[in-house]
């Protein structure tokens, strides 16, 4: 990746909010394929030398998720059709996020919902967004 940041390109890497509920639970409930690889999951608040680095590209880490796979980077919408592509198909968390977010037009619509509901989440929990 660059500067402070340690990301192996084996991986599959996914950025999120640590203080977010909804991001933290979707993170830790989420399995992959074994065919997709090793994953890591990255707290954007604990590496803020990543965070303004994806920020330098375009990626603002309070409007989306970044996922990180052979050395590409899926931001938001793109990050969650990626992952439900790669999600296992057993379970009903999987099944559910590959229903909503397999079709890329469909995760592009809903993905700003979720947006707004992470913004209010946080507000309601007198949480901060990931600062600049």
């Amino acid at each position: 990746m660059g500067v402070g940041t340690d990301i192996s390109p084996d991986r599959l890497s996914i950025i999120y909010d640590g203080e977010c509920p909804f991001c933290t639970n979707f993170v830790k409930s989420y399995v992959i394929r074994k065919n997709a690889g090793d994953m890591e999951l990255i707290n954007a608040r604990e590496m803020p030398l990543l965070v303004q680095e994806l920020r330098s590209k375009g990626m603002e880490i309070n409007d989306g998720m970044v996922v990180i796979w052979r050395e590409h980077h899926y931001y938001g919408a793109e990050g969650m059709h990626l992952l439900s592509i790669l999600g296992a198909e057993s379970g009903i968390f999987n099944m559910l996020n590959r229903f909503l977010f397999c079709n890329r037009n469909v995760a592009v619509a809903i993905y700003p919902v979720l947006v707004v509901g992470r913004r209010i989440t946080l507000s309601l929990l007198r949480r901060k967004l990931i600062p600049y």
